[in-house]
């Protein structure tokens, strides 16, 4: 060990200074930032026919106001202008039932709502610098079925939302629990919500390239995701609801703009969390390395090495 790694933080027998050099080497040698700029447009496509699938879906459900729960955490989640655009789009589907929307074009809305999850799959192989060898139909497949996947979890954790609240009403005026109790529980729905969070990425991380992966719940790509997303999230909408004007400079395009880059920083924070489980996989001696699709040895091998 020489003098500059001694007494360095090490991540898989690399120093922080080295990884944080080879992290930076592959985000520009993948064009993140590009691929992130186009992401956020197919997902800015995408989010409308998702959110009005899941609203359109969520009135036969046996569960009420899941729809208000759903709508309350995009109010909070997302800038404010963002979300009276979104809330006006959906709120004439989820006035009421409509039978013929919900079999006549779902398939075409499910379609629409699996163009993000595509584009997602599509810059993750250039991630792990694999071309997307399944067949079309496959992998708008895979797209599909993360897209479901998604929103069952949303629908769930969302569920669960609604039903926490009830059982603290139950708790405090039935059981006369303590406002202490009902407070834990009440932080625990939020827990319920990172957790499903980390499922998703780890659903991405998985499934979306066209390589050989291991599931795993929690990977570092998925801890600086999650966490990302939430404080950017929280932060973007602190800053347009009390410094930026945007409907004062761009008039009622800047909802549509300030929608369009909290879905590029989204979009980015999942692709530096893929290039960050890359990178901690090209290190092990035994892990891809890029451009392949399956680990094998490579004991003695540096990153750089292909």
């Amino acid at each position: 060990m020489d003098d500059e790694s001694a007494g360095a933080v090490m991540i898989n027998g690399v120093s922080m200074k080295q990884f944080v050099l080879d992290l930076n080497q592959e985000i520009n040698n993948d064009n993140v930032y590009n691929g992130a700029a186009a992401l956020g447009y197919y997902l800015t496509l995408a989010i409308f026919p998702g959110i009005i699938l899941l609203m359109t879906i969520i009135p036969y459900l046996p569960i009420d106001r899941v729809d208000e729960a759903i709508m309350d955490l995009l109010g909070q989640a997302l800038p404010e202008e963002a979300y009276d655009m979104v809330a006006g789009v959906v709120t004439d589907v989820t006035a009421n039932r409509r039978g013929g929307l919900l079999s006549f074009s779902l398939l075409g809305t499910i379609w629409a709502a699996s163009t993000g999850m595509y584009a997602i799959m599509q810059q993750l192989n250039i991630t792990y610098g694999v071309n997307e060898a399944r067949s079309f139909i496959r992998a708008r497949a895979t797209a599909l079925i993360l897209s479901l996947l998604f929103g069952l979890l949303v629908v769930g954790a969302f569920s669960l939302i609604v039903l926490g609240g009830i059982i603290e009403d139950w708790m405090g005026t039935r059981l006369g629990m303590s406002d202490t109790l009902i407070m834990a529980f009440a932080a625990f729905r939020w827990v319920v919500i990172v957790l499903a969070l980390f499922l998703g990425f780890a659903l991405i991380y998985r499934y979306a390239p066209n390589v050989e992966q291991k599931f795993k719940f929690i990977t570092w790509g998925s801890v600086f995701g999650v966490t990302m997303l939430i404080i950017v999230s929280l932060g973007f909408s602190i800053y347009t609801s009390n410094f930026a004007d945007y409907d004062a400079t761009y008039g009622s395009i800047g909802a549509v703009i300030i929608l369009m880059l909290w879905l590029y920083v989204a979009g980015l924070v999942i692709l530096v969390g893929s290039e960050i489980n890359a990178v901690l996989e090209h290190y092990s001696s035994h892990g891809k390395r890029k451009g392949e699709k399956k680990e094998g040895n490579h004991k003695g091998k540096k990153l750089t090495d292909r």
